[in-house]
């Protein structure tokens, strides 16, 4: 899915983050604020955060100034030109929470699309596409997964591919690959270089990924087709390809969809993202992290990668010292860079984009 060629970029919107804006929860909310490229944010829905500003909730000075609200309607209000709502909350258990059904109504009848990562599709819900008929509008659930006769295994292809590949991995879920996906992909542009990305997980999606699957909703056997098919597109148009990885190779939950994208993308390198704080892994307790080297060595040894460097969200030099590998955090001024001369400094000369070339 690419949602650049669905609207006029950048598109004014409204994120739906009820609840949930500035914690983990509120992930995709938070990455739409601060980062897309599809969508021009003009409100914020959070009842907890009304009349906060983004800056303070997200602890990000550069963090755009968008009215935080306690509604829908309030937010269409100071932005009637919206049109789309985005839901940037996945809930536990996937499901529609009943409170949020006016304000996806209120949104749909005003005309605006509605952009959705929730596991339960609304698209498929005859009441819910019969109303975004009803007032022209679209509904987008970026969750959903390729046709079953869009599915593969992988077969290697990805090999052909001329542009130079870079994936994030991280030693668990939750810390920052697909931040530092964004970060490298943006630090690139800004180089002049003709860089494009691939996203695996919603929010990348929603932030402007130039392909993007969520992976997790993907059969096993097929993830491999599917993220090399993401890379080969990607790839075609441009001359370096940043790849968002899923959880970790150590993870026992999820490793296999780990796995599934490192062979599907078979990148030239890779950049790990790590917390240095984080001692037992989110959501599971009883399994431990496995750390910066462990992670590297399985890298290094189940493809033709080499670890570039580490993205941290701990102090850079301490990290760097610890792990004997370029390291950067990405919040910091010029982390972002640091990050990615270390990348290309594991790969051949990259050209630099022509003047006026498309991102």
């Amino acid at each position: 899915m690419n949602l650049r060629d669905t609207f006029d970029v950048p598109a004014p919107a409204i994120v739906l983050a009820e609840g949930e804006f500035g914690k983990k929860g509120g992930k995709t909310a938070n990455g739409v604020v601060t980062h897309s490229e599809v969508f021009d944010v003009r409100g914020i829905v959070d009842s907890e955060t009304a009349g906060q500003t983004p800056a303070d909730v997200l602890e990000k000075r550069d963090a755009p100034d968008v009215p935080i609200v306690e509604c829908v309607d309030d937010a269409l209000d100071i932005a009637p030109e919206a049109e789309a709502l985005v839901i940037g909350v996945a809930p536990a258990g996937g499901q529609l929470p009943d409170a949020w059904v006016g304000d996806i109504e209120d949104a749909l009848r005003h005309g605006c699309d509605v952009v959705s990562g929730l596991h339960y599709f609304l698209g498929d819900d005859e009441r819910w596409s019969r109303l975004a008929d009803e007032h022209d509008a679209r509904i987008h659930d970026v969750r959903k997964p390729p046709d079953e006769d869009a599915l593969r295994v992988g077969d290697g292809s990805v090999d052909d591919v001329d542009a130079d590949v870079v994936l994030t991995l991280g030693t668990d879920c939750a810390v920052g690959k697909r931040t530092t996906t964004f970060e490298l992909y943006r630090a690139a542009r800004e180089a002049g270089l003709n860089a494009g990305w691939v996203a695996t997980g919603q929010t990348g999606i929603m932030v402007g990924a130039h392909e993007g699957v969520v992976v997790d909703r993907v059969p096993a056997d097929f993830t491999g087709g599917v993220v090399e098919d993401m890379v080969k597109s990607v790839g075609a148009d441009h001359d370096l390809v940043f790849v968002e990885g899923q959880a970790s190779l150590t993870h026992r939950a999820y490793s296999s969809v780990t796995l599934g994208v490192l062979h599907g993308s078979w990148p030239d390198t890779v950049v790990l993202a790590d917390d240095p704080r984080r001692t037992r892994r989110t959501h599971f307790d009883r399994f431990g992290v496995d750390g910066v080297e462990k992670e590297a060595e399985l890298v290094e040894s189940l493809s033709d990668a080499v670890v570039a460097a580490v993205s941290t969200w701990g102090d850079p030099e301490t990290e760097r010292d610890r792990h004997d590998l370029p390291t950067a955090n990405v919040y910091d001024e010029g982390g972002a860079e640091d990050l990615l001369r270390a990348v290309r400094g594991e790969l051949p000369e990259i050209p630099r984009e022509t003047a006026g070339g498309e991102a």
